[in-house]
């Protein structure tokens, strides 16, 4: 009985939120101290968004990791979350004041960098700040956590540095200003958003911390008011969190998609003679496509396929299957080689006979026709780069993002035993090759291939036809 009882003095003592922790008017002082407009915080502020918005621009980790380390933003965040818990509302207008101000001068600072910089292409790294989601809530609660706990105690350790590249506050404040430079909503809107959740749920993390620690009330709220202010926060945490629950919620339900229709495909389409070349879903459409190449698939088991849908979840997809024969490929192949050396053996009889003649240049300008053209090339012999990815969308938002591309196509190709992503663009000049770089890399963010070819054109502007030549 008596080791019972040491191991839970042991185990209450391991976990006591209380040890070590800074008194009520140190913690108070603190806080109050943090909504102080300082000339030297704003400065640090302004050179860790400069740092921040070069390291995005640059598509580099590392210097977007440095800024959040010097970031002075944290702080202020905390201090709301904190004037809520002591009930002080006064000392909550100052932290707003004061947040306001650094998110304005950091929107200012992000803005001005991105207006005056070369580079305006977007890089994955802002790419990446554009999708919130419910796992961005959790990381902020508990960044939150555990930063509200470090800043409390005496002996701060490493906890606020680690916290702030945790939850990163600085980088889609940053893409925030490339979206309001360049004139994109939606990196403007999905940025900020990301922020929003950031801020929101650090400071109900230190609010609830807060309470934990029973730092007491500045001013005694009657039962009435505390209801509105507990209303008020409840509102303004759902309003904020619906949306990345929703999102959250569709990558989730994809993941899982993706991963039956993957068994499904790597398990039931085992054929001797056959092969699957290119697999691939739509959600909206409920449709699982696939191409087959080898010997054809008979329909009897087509329609097994087709029952075993629903073993995987999947019973309301339709399956649709696009098969290719190689023995017709073979023989065909093996007729038009057969008809090349007649043409060079007897070029009398070929003359002779017209028909003949356009009939099989009319067949070889068709193959070729198909070997140049990407999309059939594709259907036919590549295999899928990446699920769920439209490249005649892919090929509009590369013309859209990038300016620098006149005319833009893009396609999937199989070669080596590797997938290829392909982009063929015109330009009107030659591009640089740091933007040809960003190019490459937004293409393997969005197809999710590390193979990427691309080939450009100059295309060069057609001379005007002079005043006697028109005359003439």
């Amino acid at each position: 009985m008596s080791n019972k009882k040491d191991t839970v003095i042991s185990l209450k003592k391991m976990f006591n939120i209380f040890d070590g922790m800074m008194s009520y008017e140190e913690i108070d002082e603190m806080m109050t101290e943090n909504t102080v407009i300082q000339g030297p915080n704003m400065w640090i502020l302004m050179m860790a968004i400069f740092i921040a918005s070069i390291g995005l621009n640059m598509n580099s980790t590392a210097v977007i990791i440095g800024a959040m380390l010097i970031s002075p933003l944290m702080g202020g965040i905390m201090t709301m979350g904190y004037s809520l818990a002591v009930r002080d509302l006064n000392l909550l207008k100052k932290a707003l004041m004061r947040f306001s101000i650094q998110v304005f001068i950091s929107l200012a600072t992000s803005t001005l960098y991105f207006l005056i910089t070369p580079l305006q292409d977007p890089t994955s790294e802002m790419i990446a700040r554009t999708s919130p989601t419910i796992w961005d809530v959790l990381i902020a609660v508990t960044g939150g956590i555990a930063g509200m706990i470090g800043n409390t105690r005496s002996k701060k350790g490493n906890v606020i540095p680690g916290v702030a590249i945790a939850t990163a506050l600085m980088p889609p404040l940053c893409t925030t200003g490339y979206g309001i430079a360049t004139g994109q909503p939606e990196f403007f809107i999905k940025a900020f958003y990301l922020f929003l959740i950031n801020t929101m749920f650090i400071a109900m993390a230190s609010y609830l911390i807060a309470l934990i620690l029973k730092v007491p009330y500045h001013k005694k709220q009657s039962e009435k008011q505390q209801k509105i202010i507990n209303v008020i926060i409840a509102i303004i945490v759902t309003l904020v969190l619906i949306p990345s629950i929703f999102i959250g919620a569709s990558t989730v339900k994809d993941t899982f998609i993706k991963r039956s229709v993957d068994e499904f495909i790597n398990k039931e389409f085992r054929f001797e003679n056959t092969s699957v070349v290119k697999s691939s879903y739509d959600t909206t459409l409920k449709t699982i496509e696939v191409s087959l190449l080898g010997s054809v698939v008979e329909p009897k088991e087509i329609d097994k396929l087709t029952a075993l849908l629903k073993d995987y979840k999947l019973d309301d997809y339709t399956l649709r299957i696009t098969q290719n024969d190689t023995s017709y490929v073979n023989n065909m192949a093996s007729s038009l080689m057969t008809d090349k050396e007649q043409i060079e053996s007897d070029k009398k009889i070929i003359i002779s006979q017209e028909y003949t003649i356009a009939s099989l240049n009319e067949q070889i300008e068709n193959l070729n026709s198909e070997i140049e053209e990407k999309d059939k090339l594709i259907d036919e012999y590549s295999e899928l780069i990446g699920e769920n990815v439209d490249f005649a969308k892919l090929s509009e938002d590369a013309k859209s993002i990038f300016t620098d591309l006149v005319e833009v196509k893009c396609g999937e190709a199989f070669d080596n035993d590797s997938n290829v992503v392909v982009m063929m663009a015109i330009v009107k000049e030659e591009i640089p090759e740091l933007t040809k770089e960003t190019i490459e890399n937004w293409l393997k963010k969005e197809t999710g291939c590390d193979n990427v070819s691309m080939f450009f054109e100059i295309k060069e502007e057609e001379p005007e036809e002079s005043e006697t030549e028109n005359a003439n």
